[in-house]
C-alpha cells in the first residue's frame, strides 16, 4: 500500500466514521430499551465508565464498545456469555447518553485508569477484556500497561495504530488527527446526513437492513466527545507498549471478499491477516483470525461465528 493510498484510506474511513456517528448524535432519537440485553444485575459508575453487570460466577469478562456505541452492540454477546460468566459491559464517557469527561486530560488515559480501578475495586481476577474498534485499541493499550491485571485480550477490528497510519510519520499523524477533530466538530448537520448511512452500508455492516437498523443507535453520543476519541485514536501509536502484553491476545479481523474484489486497494483475506499481524508483532502471544463475510461490526454481521470464536478463545485461558 503506497503512502498516498494509505492516507486516502485513513481520511475516508475516519470521515465516514465521524459522519455516521455524529450525524446520528444530533438528529435521531435514543435507542429503545429493547436494543439492550436483559438481566442487568447491577449498574454503577467507575471513573469515567458507566458499567452494567450481567450474570454471576465463572470468569469476569469486560466488554468495551467502539466509537459512539453503547452496550447495545454486545446484546447477543452478553446473552451468550452471561449464561456461564460474569459480564461487565462498559460505556465510554460521552457515548450512548453518558456525559463527556470534563477537563483536558486524555480520554483514553482516563478510560485506562477507570478500567484498572474497576478491576481492582471489584477484585476481578483473571479477567478478559473484549473491545471493539477503539474499544479494542483501549484494550490492547491496557494490556501493555497493566499486564498483570488481565488474563486475556480480544480486540475486534481494533488495533494499536489506526490502519494506514503506520506508514505516516508521527508528526504528520498528529496533524491529521487534529484536522479530523476540527472537521468533525465543525461539520454541519447536512454534511453528517450525506455520509451517515453510507458508513454503515459501506464499512459498518454487510446487510443493508442491519445497516439501516443500527445506524441511528449512536444517537445519544456527545459530538465533541466522539471527535476527541477519534482524534486520540487516529494520532496514537500504542505498538511499543505491546512488548509488555504477555497474556494471550486474539485479534478478530472482519473480511468481506466482495469489498476486496471491488476495491483497487483491496487485500486478500491472507494479506489482511498478515497486515494485522504486522501491527501486533510486538505482542508476544498475539493471534489474528478473520470472520466473514463481515465488515467492521463483526458481532452484528456474524453473531454465531463471533460468539463461537470468542468462547473458544476464552476456553483456552
Amino acid at each position: 500500500m503506497s503512502h498516498r493510498i494509505a492516507l486516502r484510506l485513513v481520511a475516508f474511513a475516519m470521515a465516514c466514521w465521524a459522519a455516521s456517528t455524529l450525524h446520528a448524535a444530533i438528529s435521531t432519537p435514543a435507542a429503545p430499551s429493547g436494543e439492550y440485553a436483559a438481566g442487568v444485575t447491577d449498574s454503577f459508575q467507575v471513573g469515567t465508565l458507566k458499567v452494567q453487570r450481567y450474570g454471576h460466577g465463572g470468569r469476569p469478562i469486560i466488554l468495551i464498545p467502539g466509537l459512539s456505541s453503547g452496550a447495545w452492540v454486545w446484546k447477543s454477546t452478553i446473552e451468550s456469555l452471561s449464561k456461564t460468566d460474569t459480564v461487565y459491559a462498559v460505556t465510554l464517557a460521552g457515548f450512548d447518553g453518558t456525559p463527556a469527561p470534563a477537563g483536558d486530560e486524555s480520554y483514553m488515559d482516563r478510560a485506562d485508569a477507570s478500567l484498572l480501578k474497576l478491576i481492582k475495586e471489584r477484585d476481578l481476577k483473571h479477567a478478559v477484556i473484549v473491545g471493539h474498534s477503539i474499544g479494542g485499541t483501549i484494550a490492547l493499550r491496557f494490556a501493555g500497561q497493566h499486564p498483570d491485571a488481565v488474563a486475556g485480550i480480544v480486540a475486534v477490528d481494533g488495533l494499536p495504530i489506526f490502519p494506514g497510519m503506520d506508514r505516516v510519520p508521527a508528526e504528520q499523524r498528529a496533524a491529521i488527527a487534529a484536522n479530523l477533530k476540527t472537521k468533525a466538530e465543525a461539520a454541519t448537520q447536512e454534511e453528517y446526513q450525506a455520509q451517515s448511512l453510507a458508513y454503515m452500508q459501506k464499512i459498518g455492516t454487510v446487510d443493508p437492513a442491519v445497516a439501516a437498523h443500527y445506524a441511528p443507535l449512536s444517537a445519544r453520543s456527545d459530538v465533541k466527545a466522539v471527535a476527541r476519541y477519534m482524534a486520540e485514536d487516529a494520532g496514537g501509536d500504542f505498538r511499543p507498549v505491546l512488548k509488555s502484553a504477555t497474556m494471550p491476545i486474539l485479534e478478530i479481523a472482519p473480511y468481506n471478499a466482495a469489498d476486496s474484489s471491488a476495491s483497487k486497494t483491496g487485500m486478500t483475506e491472507a494479506q489482511k491477516i498478515a497486515y494485522y499481524r504486522s501491527l501486533l508483532v510486538d505482542a508476544p502471544h498475539a493471534k489474528v483470525v478473520s470472520i466473514g463475510p463481515s465488515r467492521h461490526f463483526v458481532m452484528l454481521d456474524q453473531p454465531e461465528a463471533f460468539q463461537k470464536t470468542l468462547a473458544g478463545f476464552i476456553g483456552t485461558l
